[in-house]
């Protein structure tokens, strides 16, 4: 369980949607850990010691020094490290496989549409140095489309999997930037009502609030060297 954590998890981060995740699930948990920030605008993602524990380079990654059998893990994609940590602790993520399947529904939802879909309608509604109608639209019509599904899932319902898990904390880092998605967050009730709920709790504050400063070091609508390694990427290597 949490308590029994004697070594703090490290947490390769910076404050985006992803990393929220793990900084607010990490925080839910009581988990000791130590943030190593990852500033994606000036590539560090591509330094070989992260890429060691991170080979898509991107962030987040973590490394327990206390994984199975008492020895060092590390894990990268930020679905597979909310399933780790909630077996690890046993919290926000059943044992009981019904429970199970439905958090993990609602999870690789989230993995698979919502977040690509919405990081796809930030990058053409506010990034793209071409303002591309087609793309503006199809991607902010999908999140559109996304958030009703959620709307209507929630309607019955608290959390997505009816109590909160770690399906809830996937999706709340983006669902909180709706506005940059081009989404009127009043066509949704049920959402806003439980993106209302998830943010008063104190851990997820507190895991929005992990080195929120750096976020203001990099305007990907300005920084052409920031742009140029973030959209620019091709294989290396």
């Amino acid at each position: 369980m949490a308590q029994l954590q004697t070594k703090p998890i490290q947490l390769h981060y910076w404050p985006t949607p992803n990393g929220w995740k793990i900084s607010i699930m990490l925080e839910e948990c009581g988990l000791p850990y130590e943030v190593l920030p990852v500033n994606i605008g000036k590539g560090e993602q591509f330094r070989p010691d992260f890429l060691a524990i991170s080979p898509n380079n991107k962030i987040p990654a973590i490394l327990d020094p206390e994984g199975p059998g008492g020895q060092p893990i590390s894990v990268f994609e930020s679905g597979a490290i909310l399933q780790y940590l909630g077996r690890k602790t046993g919290l926000f993520y059943p044992a009981d496989e019904r429970a199970r399947v439905e958090v993990e529904e609602w999870l690789f939802w989230q993995m698979a549409g919502l977040g690509p879909m919405a990081g796809q309608a930030h990058h053409f509604r506010i990034y793209a140095p071409e303002k591309i109608g087609y793309a503006i639209d199809r991607y902010t019509n999908e999140v559109h489309r996304l958030y009703g599904v959620m709307n209507k899932r929630l309607a019955d319902r608290p959390f997505l999997a009816g109590e909160y898990s770690i399906a809830d904390i996937a999706c709340v880092g983006w669902a909180k930037l709706w506005e940059r998605q081009g989404q009127d967050i009043a066509e949704f009730p049920h959402f806003a009502a439980w993106l209302e709920r998830v943010l008063a709790r104190p851990a997820v504050k507190r895991g929005l609030a992990v080195n929120a400063e750096d976020r203001g070091k990099i305007d990907l609508s300005t920084d052409k060297d920031a742009q140029k390694i973030m959209f620019g990427q091709r294989a290396r290597g």
